[in-house]
């Protein structure tokens, strides 16, 4: 029987987590399969509840406590680098613990892989729940990620990974920084289910503009040398073309770009395949919930 891991990354949202722990225990009920959780806590500073719930279901349930709180993506790599080394396993599906990510999809990926050994499953978004000006933001990040790199990252953290690809993700540096960057630079061969991003369990969502331009500039950096390339071309051709009429208006993008290459390969400096390999040393203790 083929033993699956989710990963859930957690900062002081337990109620959300545990609620979602309820409906992922009903949802794999019958899918033929070894279902175990792993949570990452981020160094909470909310202590969490109790745990009421009967999960019959997974076969365990762990909580990796980190020392010191590093952020989502850190934590999705720290995950990563935990199970690859520490537990036997076939596959990860990597999960948000707020309801975003919804737990009936888990039945679609597992079909979609039984389907297709061995390869990655994305859970592609075909439709969000946010407000009008947020959704027109997202296409905007999206199509300034396809503009710089050439890659159409419909994903998020919501994935199915085979063990091997387990194994690349966390000799790669970019893992540290961007999971959906970082998996598109490696596995080209992806396969995709239709996912509808769903309504968070508890509190409006922390996903802001800011945070949308972070991810964003995040992916991005991902495919630096993409960018330069890109970027370089760019510029020369726009140059060429306004050269006769240079204005301060004219000049706008191309200070647009220099400063999307200067945020680029500053956050690629963030990229740190030691820090990566020495995450483990973060953990502060583990728990077992069930």
């Amino acid at each position: 029987m083929k033993k699956i891991k989710i990963l859930i990354p957690v900062y002081n949202d337990w109620q959300s987590v545990f609620k979602l722990l309820k409906n992922i225990n009903s949802e794999v009920s019958t899918l033929e399969c070894e279902f175990s959780v792993i949570i990452v806590n981020d160094a909470s500073t909310e202590s969490k509840p109790e745990l009421s719930a009967d999960l019959n279901n997974l076969r365990s349930v762990q909580i990796i406590n980190m020392k010191e709180n590093r952020g989502h993506a850190r934590c999705i790599a720290a995950g990563l680098k935990y199970i690859s080394e520490k537990e036997d396993f076939d596959y990860v599906i990597p999960m948000d613990g707020d309801g975003e990510d919804r737990f009936e999809e888990l039945t679609l990926i597992f079909n979609k892989s039984n389907e297709n050994p061995n390869k990655v499953i994305t859970a592609d978004r075909v439709k969000r729940s946010e407000g009008f000006l947020f959704k027109l933001c997202y296409l905007a990040h999206k199509f300034l990620t396809f503009v710089f790199t050439g890659q159409s990252i419909k994903f998020g953290n919501y994935t199915c990974l085979p063990k091997f690809t387990v194994s690349q993700m966390i000799k790669e540096a970019a893992t540290w920084s961007s999971f959906s960057g970082s998996l598109s630079k490696i596995v080209n061969n992806r396969l995709s289910i239709p996912s509808i991003r769903g309504s968070r369990y508890f509190g409006p969502s922390k996903m802001s503009f800011v945070n949308l331009l972070k991810h964003s500039i995040s992916i991005i950096a991902v495919f630096k040398t993409t960018v330069l390339i890109r970027s370089i071309i760019f510029l020369a051709v726009y140059i060429f073309l306004v050269l006769q009429h240079i204005s301060v208006v004219t000049l706008i993008p191309v200070a647009l770009v220099i400063l999307m290459i200067f945020s680029v390969f500053v956050l690629s400096r963030r990229e740190n395949i030691t820090e990566l390999n020495n995450s483990l040393e973060n953990i502060n203790n583990i728990e077992n919930l069930k």
